[in-house]
């Protein structure tokens, strides 16, 4: 989790929502993300996603059984579906989102019994630090 926070700070210099993520595979990170979609004009380019797709690209598969993601805050229900099909073996996550969360807080896609796939979640990974991340930042616009 401390990897995928380190990307959130990348994000939170791109001015960018301060999320991070990053995918492993047999103990090694086989993708990183954080979020773009300001600075891309991509409304896909959550910090998820651009991990997905890193890992996708460096095992050539789309596939990506056995691999776990963690992420800084709990997944909106765009990135759990990618999950979903990416076939993510497990879900850690920092922070939940009570307005948006999709891994159980408002859904619960990553675990829907009408899916193919479902994740293993363990929520409150370095919570405290994902949370005040977070929170700064939208402190910080809220002043401007």
């Amino acid at each position: 989790m401390s990897e995928a926070l380190k990307e959130a700070r990348k994000a939170a210099l791109k001015k960018e929502v301060p999320i991070g993520a990053v995918v492993v595979a047999k103990g090694k990170i086989i993708g990183r993300g954080h979020n773009l979609s300001v600075n891309n004009n991509d409304p896909t380019a959550h910090a998820e996603i651009m991990a997905l797709r890193r890992a996708a690209k460096k095992l050539f598969n789309y596939r990506l059984t056995g691999a776990d993601l963690y992420v800084t805050i709990e997944p909106c229900a765009m990135c759990a579906g990618a999950m979903v099909w990416a076939r993510v073996r497990s879900l850690y996550y920092g922070a939940g989102d009570p307005k948006a969360g999709a891994c159980g807080s408002v859904f619960n896609i990553a675990n829907s019994e009408k899916l193919n796939h479902r994740l293993k979640i363990q929520p409150g990974i370095l919570e405290t630090g994902c949370r005040r991340l977070i929170q700064e930042f939208f402190k910080k616009k809220r002043i401007k």
